[in-house]
């Protein structure tokens, strides 16, 4: 059935701007203006017959058919908002004002297109909550995350990773990477010859859909799986490129525009201004916590890993030890040698000490040659001292620093959880004790602690002297 409309009338509607839809009581089209093709992308001949709720979004179809049963009641609507799906694949947003003929047995609507509207909104909401998670995440991978959510709720994001660029180093990285095939790639160098790099280093925005005739550049190439489609935006910060966001797409059904390029390129601005601020908050963090010369922690994070780590030993009725460590006649190599000198064999014996212990222990420096160990979860009291020993050992290798071969060693105490103390600060003074020990016996020994109940140490492994 189609609604018989006046020539003269249809002259009329089909001069609004707004669509004019008639439907009946099976939901299907039987009048359709001209402005249903600037709208939904169908003809009004094509539209005539179909049923209705086949053209909504199928996210908005349930909601759509409850409003529809309220209008047949007898209650008409002049503010319902659903989404449409385009005869191209894109999705409108509509603004319904509709009402039921009980005369004509039909349902009676004006669409009109609040797309631009609600895309807008959407994009302003988004710059919004962007903003709001460069002050409230914790931390890098955790705005991420929030970026891949928010991005998400304006274009298809189902693959999407962010790349890092270091100009230090000249390397790539990719802190985040979500993607149904791959895996983050390893870091590279910007040079490489990748799309993600080619964004970064021209500071242009890369949409590549072959089947549209967007294809690869001859110089560039893809890693892991090859997409259908690719975006990637750069992300620029006050000049300074600082990486890439990237969306990409395997299949069919979900396909980039250059509306979405637009629009990513778009809020990658507050993007790269939210990882920007988070990187300085890390860095400041880092900085406030850690040693300028070593990169080690610093007294303050050494002291907030030591608490924790008792928490647990007193949780789990464990054990832990700490390592109190001093370079045996360091001031002669800075009297000899200079501070230039004295300073690149701290951070040489930094690494060192690193390599001897286990990722999960700490290693921080107190000031000036004095190192400290925590040896979180440690088996029996005795594994201390093996770990003493072999950074003993590690450290009277001679050390080539600036051309100079230079030979020292260490004096090194160790104080055990619950043995010689319940508290952190009195673990670290038991262990600073015990060094003294050994520095008193002529240095480059690992002495243990004396047990709370006796006077001195009671254990020591020693080296020649």
């Amino acid at each position: 059935m189609t609604i018989p409309i006046p020539a003269r009338l249809e002259h009329v509607l089909d001069l609004l701007v707004d669509a004019v839809c008639v439907v009946d009581t099976g939901g299907r089209f039987v009048y359709a203006s001209a402005a249903c093709e600037r709208i939904f992308g169908y003809t009004p001949e094509e539209m005539l017959g179909r049923p209705m709720i086949e053209m909504v979004h199928p996210d908005d179809r349930a909601r759509t058919l409850a409003a529809a049963a309220k209008i047949m009641s007898g209650i008409p609507n002049p503010h319902f908002e659903n989404r449409y799906l385009r005869k191209d694949g894109g999705t409108v947003h509509i603004m319904w004002s509709a009402r039921w003929s009980e005369a004509d047995g039909v349902r009676i609507a004006v669409a009109r297109d609040i797309t631009a509207r609600r895309h807008a909104e959407a994009v302003q909401a988004a710059l919004l909550d962007i903003s709001e998670a460069a002050h409230t995440t914790a931390d890098l991978l955790a705005l991420f995350r929030r970026i891949h959510q928010i991005i998400g709720g304006l274009l298809p994001a189902q693959n999407c990773f962010v790349a890092l660029h270091d100009p230090a180093t000249g390397m790539l990285s990719f802190p985040y990477f979500v993607d149904a095939y791959d895996r983050a790639p390893a870091p590279i160098p910007l040079d490489a010859g990748t799309l993600t790099g080619e964004v970064i280093r021209s500071g242009e925005a890369l949409l590549l859909a072959p089947d549209r005739g967007m294809h690869l550049p001859a110089h560039v190439r893809p890693i892991g799986r090859p997409s259908l489609d690719w975006l990637g935006v750069p992300l620029v910060a006050r000049g300074r490129v600082l990486g890439a966001l990237v969306v990409q797409s395997y299949t069919g059904d979900v396909r980039y525009r250059e509306s979405d390029r637009q629009l990513l390129q778009f809020v990658s601005t507050q993007v790269a201004a939210a990882i920007e601020r988070k990187q300085n908050e890390t860095w400041l963090r880092h900085i406030a916590q850690h040693d300028a010369l070593t990169a080690l922690p610093n007294r303050t994070l050494f002291d907030d890993r030591l608490q924790a780590a008792l928490r647990h030993a007193h949780r789990d009725d464990g054990l832990l030890g700490v390592l109190y460590l001093d370079l045996d006649r360091f001031k002669l190599v800075n009297d000899r040698h200079g501070h230039e000198t004295g300073d690149a064999l701290l951070r040489d014996t930094a690494r060192r000490i690193r390599h001897c212990v286990r990722e999960s222990d700490t290693v921080g420096r107190m000031g000036g040659d004095e190192f400290v160990v925590l040896l979180a979860g440690i088996q029996q009291a005795d594994h201390a001292m093996v770990a003493g020993e072999k950074i003993r050992t590690a450290l009277l290798q001679p050390f080539e620093v600036g051309g100079q071969r230079l030979s020292v060693s260490a004096s090194i105490g160790v104080a055990v959880f619950p043995g010689h103390g319940s508290e952190g600060q009195h673990l670290i003074r038991e262990a600073d004790r015990a060094m003294y020990d050994a520095k008193q016996r002529g240095g480059n020994r690992c002495v243990m602690a004396a047990m709370q109940a006796s006077g001195r140490a009671v254990q020591s492994l020693d080296g020649p002297s």
